[in-house]
């Protein structure tokens, strides 16, 4: 067994974070131990979930069941002030998963999550109280979720600040951090041209390109996140739209090959 405590730091990126189950799927067959996770978004969500259950299995089976269904299944319309979308649909689903309304301190792995002050730009990391109001405020992306308001501060997404909390699971205790990225670079690297680019291209829908912008303008927070990691996982999941959900088995299943390319890297550094 690997000395001192293992890391996992589950980054933002929306749709594309379903493959951070792949990856759970692929550490938890290969019997390598996670003993603390932070997450970020999308990577919230996931943690949050893995933390309450140890089991990917039981979350793939649960997520590629809800990719099947409607997106607008889970969308309530907001007054548009502050986002387009309310959340509570989503907040229900995930108490719906967790088993009920958990706290932190009821999961079997510590965790923790990033939030972003939209009046200061200062992240806010939730490590007790509520698990749905902390993955709720981590997941609120500008413009699309409505602000979520928590002890007098207005609260967006956590990908503003930390989009792969790497150095969150590290102040968590974690000695050895794997860091899971699936925000892809700027450039596209599924074309290999311009020209490619241009042919292929199709009008996006405005959760597309709020996704996509956020993406774009944290890029450089996600490079530098990296470089403090120990391992890094990309799974190659450039091709999958941020807001294509019903994508989840692609999704999945690209996130279990990049970690098992990753496992003899991961045994080797830790020892194991």
């Amino acid at each position: 067994m690997p000395k001192g405590k293992v890391g996992l730091a589950l980054g933002g990126g929306a749709a594309r974070g379903m493959a951070h189950i792949g990856v759970l799927t692929v550490l938890e067959k290969e019997g390598i131990p996670i003993d603390v996770i932070a997450g970020t978004s999308a990577g919230a969500i996931v943690g949050s979930l893995y933390a309450q259950s140890k089991n990917a299995g039981l979350i793939k089976e649960k997520v590629i069941e809800l990719s099947r269904r409607r997106l607008t299944r889970f969308i309530d319309p907001a007054l548009p002030r502050t986002g387009l979308i309310k959340g509570e649909k989503i907040s229900d689903q995930l108490a719906s998963f967790l088993g009920g309304h958990v706290n932190f301190s009821d999961l079997l792995i510590p965790f923790a999550c990033t939030a972003t002050d939209i009046d200061t730009g200062e992240e806010v990391v939730f490590d007790r109280g509520s698990v749905i109001e902390a993955v709720r405020a981590s997941i609120s992306l500008p413009g699309i979720f409505t602000v979520v308001r928590w002890g007098g501060r207005y609260l967006v997404d956590g990908s503003l600040t930390n989009p792969v909390p790497v150095n969150l699971a590290q102040k968590m205790g974690a000695d050895f951090v794997i860091a899971v990225n699936v925000i892809p670079d700027v450039i596209d690297r599924s074309h290999d041209s311009v020209e490619e680019r241009i042919k292929d291209a199709k009008e996006p829908n405005i959760i597309h390109v709020l996704l996509q912008s956020l993406h774009i303008g944290t890029y450089s927070l996600v490079k530098s996140s990296l470089e403090k990691a120990d391992v890094v996982i990309e799974p190659d999941v450039v091709h999958i739209g941020a807001a294509e959900f019903h994508h989840a088995r692609e999704g999945i299943r690209l996130g279990e090959l990049a970690a098992q390319e990753a496992v003899p890297e991961i045994r080797s550094r830790l020892g194991a």
